[in-house]
């Protein structure tokens, strides 16, 4: 589908995000898969990058101030997902010997721990993020996500690099 105007990129964008939304929903709920740490902050990029998708797709600007705008803000979001799933697949990648140790759940630190902390401690990894429960074709859930990443910013970089009529 060759995307005409930002609207269009942007609703491309926000359909990726509810389909890679529904997917990993769908794999937690009906397939009984339960997210660690890093596999939530991937989701809260998701939902940040398909938010900025859709308020651009409401407001579509005519000026090209604000299709920059959208464009680096929604690509600041899939950027940051890409990264944390990055992260993800090296964690998943580390020797056995080399993993770190399991710390404690992410509810247990947000109670507790300031918010940077808690980023912090979620991006250094836990034992539990470098289990690969899951994988298809050869890859894990984490690299299809960073997969996903990659074809979502498609979307902003359409949004950022070329004229549009609207």
């Amino acid at each position: 589908m060759i995307l005409h105007s930002f609207r269009s990129a942007a609703l491309a964008g926000l359909a990726f995000c509810v389909l890679m939304m529904a997917v990993a929903l769908g794999l937690e709920h009906i397939g009984g898969y339960e997210p660690c740490p890093l596999c939530i902050f991937q989701r809260v990029a998701v939902i940040a990058a398909g938010i900025v998708f859709a308020i651009a797709a409401i407001h579509s600007p005519a000026g090209r101030v604000g299709k920059v705008i959208y464009g680096l803000l929604s690509l600041a979001a899939v950027g940051t997902g890409a990264f944390i799933a990055g992260r993800h697949v090296w964690l998943q990648g580390l020797p056995a010997d080399e993993v770190p140790s399991c710390g404690p759940g992410l509810d247990y630190m947000m109670d507790i721990l300031p918010m940077q902390d808690v980023v912090a401690m979620v991006l250094t990894g836990s034992g539990e993020c470098a289990n690969i429960d899951f994988s298809l074709l050869g890859l894990s859930l984490p690299a299809w996500t960073l997969v996903g990443f990659a074809i979502l910013a498609l979307a902003p970089l359409r949004m950022l690099f070329f004229k549009s009529r609207g």
